[in-house]
């Protein structure tokens, strides 16, 4: 491998919002699956960690955007046509398809022809990034043939299958979860709020309001529903073939908890355990800490595999008593079941019956020419809104969309 492009000159002053909406909708004319959520994600990172120069907001660009590598060509195009400058990265890295670099490396165009500019050319607006030219982390000398730069490292374990990630590369996958934001959908509540122009007249604030005046005609007071994100369930498989894949699908929960949803972990191997509690005490000392915790708290982690027992133990307990009621609920799970497949079957069509939403996440489905016939997966398919296989971060923008609803009403493709 050839080391990374060059840093080049430090990027100027420039509206993160406007190039980050306009860069979305040039990659979505382009062909790419760019969703609002993956842009909002793409924002969050430069407000986290602003780039140092054109190469980091590169990468930066790409990790949000480009979800396969078929579509690192198109993105590259689209990249140096809303940001100039870059051509130089694909070029770097021998992609024959790029354009050649401009011929005046140190001129950068500005994101968007409209950009209002402040004083010395630099445009101006209401979310501003300025950044500094120091040294990329990883300019030391090293080994001839190593590629020590942070957007390299990230790039590979962004697209790197779960059970293969070493565990130095698990630090970097925690840094790269911080990009994703989780939304459920909304739904109303039965309380309202005071609203002008809300549809339906408020008698109780109405009232109130003609006592103050003498019972003398007052403007009617409307109201509007209250809405709330609907809460999130995480059902997660630990047993021998799930584990390497549990360890990151569990990191899930503090972003979940970071946006303030209502989030539930359960993890299942023979056996149901509830996992919020721990994880929730155990945040404030790290990922891993929380996770040797959960280890220890469900004592069948890496064990067989009872998904139709665990299913019907969610379902008694916690499902039909409230929590599933209305949420969307998430299986992180093979499907591999060590029993009656037909009881997986039974239990999710009671628990489709009483939550939002079943997505089923399955690291197999990526697999060249897999096919649902395991009989737990097979049995359970039916009664899933989505299936996905969330096999890498990257393939996890598919989880994050499906647990946001972008697809509603339509059921799983196998």
């Amino acid at each position: 491998m050839t080391p990374g492009p060059p840093s080049g000159p430090p990027l100027p002053l420039f509206d993160t919002a406007e190039f980050g909406g306009r860069l979305g909708e040039e990659l979505r004319h382009a062909g790419l699956p760019v969703t609002p959520e993956r842009t909002v994600c793409f924002l969050r990172a430069l407000r986290l960690a602003p780039p140092v120069d054109r190469e980091a907001l590169y990468w930066a660009a790409r990790l949000a955007f480009v979800t396969d590598r078929d579509l690192v060509a198109p993105f590259e195009r689209v990249f140096e046509g809303v940001f100039g400058g870059l051509g130089g990265v694909a070029a770097e890295r021998g992609d024959r398809t790029a354009s050649p670099p401009p011929s005046g490396g140190d001129a950068v165009r500005a994101p968007s022809p409209g950009a209002r500019t402040a004083p010395g050319g630099s445009p101006v607006g209401a979310a501003m990034v300025r950044v500094a030219a120091v040294p990329r982390p990883g300019e030391a000398d090293g080994p001839p043939g190593t590629v020590p730069t942070v957007g390299s490292t990230a790039e590979v374990v962004a697209h790197k299958d779960f059970a293969a990630l070493e565990p130095a590369e698990l630090a970097a996958l925690d840094r790269l979860m911080e990009l994703i934001v989780l939304r459920t959908p909304l739904r109303r509540t039965r309380r309202r709020d005071a609203d002008r122009h809300g549809p339906r007249v408020d008698p109780r604030r109405t009232l109130r309001s003609i006592r103050a005046t003498g019972l003398e005609p007052v403007r009617l007071a409307r109201s509007s529903p209250r809405l709330r994100r609907r809460p999130l369930v995480l059902l997660c498989d630990v047993s021998g073939s799930m584990e390497p894949y549990a360890r990151a699908y569990l990191r899930l929960f503090p972003r979940a908890a970071a946006v303030g949803l209502a989030a539930e972990v359960f993890v299942f191997a023979t056996r149901l355990t509830r996992l919020t509690p721990v994880l929730r005490t155990s945040g404030r000392h790290g990922v891993d800490a929380a996770l040797r915790r959960a280890g220890v708290a469900a004592s069948d982690w890496s064990g067989g595999t009872r998904i139709g027992h665990a299913l019907a133990e969610f379902n008694n307990r916690f499902g039909r008593r409230g929590m599933a009621r209305g949420a969307i609920v998430v299986i992180f799970s093979d499907g591999w079941e060590g029993e009656d497949p037909r009881a997986v079957g039974r239990e999710a069509a009671r628990l489709r019956r009483l939550a939002h939403r079943v997505v089923w996440v399955n690291p197999r489905k990526a697999a060249p020419g897999y096919l649902p016939l395991a009989g737990g997966m097979a049995a359970a398919l039916p009664h899933c809104d989505e299936f996905v296989s969330g096999h890498t971060f990257a393939a996890l923008a598919e989880v994050a969309d499906a647990i946001g609803g972008r697809e509603r009403g339509r059921r799983p493709s196998k």
